[in-house]
């Protein structure tokens, strides 16, 4: 099974009231939980069969720690040259290309469609981000290597 086709899997199951789902082709097995606490996220884990067979591919939902960086989503609907990117995918984020590189992007800077702004890193694959609109980054929402989930605001862009 493709990376991608994961990624609509937990998609769709974050989306559903599906709390479990499993599939099974050829070696292959995987079973989607969707926890029915605070943070909604599905939880992928192997099945027991191939825990022995191959390394894990495990991804635990990151715990939602409230942070004081994330801007209040109320002022932002009241102002529409305010754009908020949000993230596409369960991972780990990075600002830059590698540690000893400058950020893609900082609070300031121009920024047009397609230009990437960060990294998330998924399963050791790691996934440029690119900008969806064409604007001024107003606020760096996540911190550098924090877990982020499907859907988390990651930039606040005013639009030009």
């Amino acid at each position: 099974m493709e990376y991608k086709q994961i990624q609509e899997l937990i998609k769709m199951i974050n989306k559903s009231n599906i709390s479990e789902l499993s599939i099974k082709d050829g070696e292959f097995e995987i079973t989607i939980r969707q926890e029915n606490g605070l943070t909604g996220t599905p939880m992928m884990m192997p099945a027991p069969q191939q825990m022995m067979q191959q390394p894990v591919m495990a991804a635990a939902a990151p715990t939602v720690v409230p942070d004081a960086t994330v801007a209040p989503t109320a002022p932002v609907a009241a102002n529409d040259k305010l754009h908020t990117i949000k993230s596409p995918m369960i991972g780990t984020f990075y600002r830059s290309p590698s540690p000893d590189k400058p950020p893609f992007v900082n609070v300031g800077d121009e920024v047009k469609q397609g230009q990437a702004l960060c990294i998330i890193e998924a399963m050791k694959l790691f996934n440029e981000i690119e900008c969806e609109i064409s604007g001024r980054i107003l606020k760096v929402l996540v911190d550098e290597s924090s877990p982020v989930e499907y859907d988390q605001p990651l930039f606040l862009v005013e639009l030009n």
